[in-house]
């Protein structure tokens, strides 16, 4: 090994040293300007002001909501007998624009305050009348026990005081679900995918699944899926959205 002739250490320009962090410098104090230039659009927006007709437009589009929900609930009756399936995954798929308060505290109550966040539920009459309630503003369905498996071991995170914890080993899980029988993951997928006696105790410990979005800009329709839409029940073409969202 001795005998072996050290390699040398490749020879770089001083020039090109100089170019190299004139660049990183040049990087850095665009990002600085980026930064404070998104701080000031943020700042700005808060003071800018509206016109009367805005105001005007805004509060009627949110009256204009909450009629089209109270009709859609007189039209639509889903009993829970017509459902194929006690689970369903129900993802927001529509921001807070034209959307009236009593359809955000029923997205509140399903846990989702953000758009591309997903949640398990129990099919049932009550949450089938908030699910078409605020129904253009979600898209929900069938998920089998492929898509069930991945959300749950690729982006389940459970919440503990209040704070998300990813499921990374099986003692938060038990920490959290243990007095209920449930010790590790694979008990946490079997409960959900089954609809067990302590699925309300699961689905309430898993936080709303965080999904990605697609490459390219996300357009959700919010006429239903079944005219040519993105919104309300896709049955069981909920799993081919969940693969191109996970």
């Amino acid at each position: 090994m001795e005998d072996e002739e050290t390699k040398p250490l490749p020879y770089i320009r001083e020039t090109v040293l100089k170019k190299r962090k004139t660049n990183e410098e040049w990087a850095v104090k665009r990002r600085e300007r980026l930064g404070a230039r998104k701080n000031r659009g943020k700042e700005n927006s808060k003071f800018a002001i509206k016109r009367p007709e805005e105001f005007v437009k805004e509060y009627r589009d949110k009256e204009l909501d909450l009629v089209r929900m109270k009709h859609r609930l007189k039209l639509r009756r889903l009993p829970a007998d017509n459902i194929r399936s006690k689970l369903l995954f129900v993802i927001r798929i529509h921001g807070s624009k034209d959307m009236h308060p009593m359809t955000r505290k029923i997205l509140n109550k399903l846990r989702l305050r953000q758009i591309l966040t997903g949640v398990f539920v129990k099919a049932n009459e009550a949450t089938l009348k908030m699910l078409v309630s605020v129904e253009p503003f979600i898209t929900y369905g069938y998920p089998n026990l492929k898509s069930v498996r991945e959300l749950i071991f690729k982006k389940g995170c459970g919440k503990i005081d209040k704070e998300r914890i990813p499921l990374t080993n099986n003692d938060v899980v038990e920490q959290a679900l243990g007095k209920f029988g449930v010790i590790c993951l694979e008990d946490i997928m079997h409960e959900i995918a089954t609809v067990g006696s302590h699925f309300k105790e699961v689905a309430s410990f898993l936080s709303p699944f965080k999904l990605k979005c697609p490459e390219g800009r996300l357009r959700m329709k919010k006429k239903p899926y079944k005219n040519g839409g993105d919104s309300g029940n896709r049955e069981d073409q909920i799993n081919e959205l969940i693969d191109k969202l996970n």
